[in-house]
């Protein structure tokens, strides 16, 4: 079971015990959460860029 399930799990406990203030937090959680998953989703897509090696400066006595 993920995070966001057991998040559910507990949202539904918070709203039939009716903890509105637990329901309010959890709901910005889970927003969170999905946005981040979201994010890491894009990301992924992209492939990388290559910046290539640097080059080490001369050294002169």
């Amino acid at each position: 079971m993920g995070c966001c399930e057991r998040l559910e799990k507990r949202r539904a406990r918070a709203e039939a015990e009716g903890w509105l203030g637990e329901i309010e937090g959890i709901d910005l959680t889970l927003t969170f959460l999905r946005l981040k998953r979201d994010q890491t989703r894009r990301l992924a897509r992209v492939a990388p860029t290559d910046l290539g090696m640097p080059g080490m400066p001369s050294t002169r006595p």
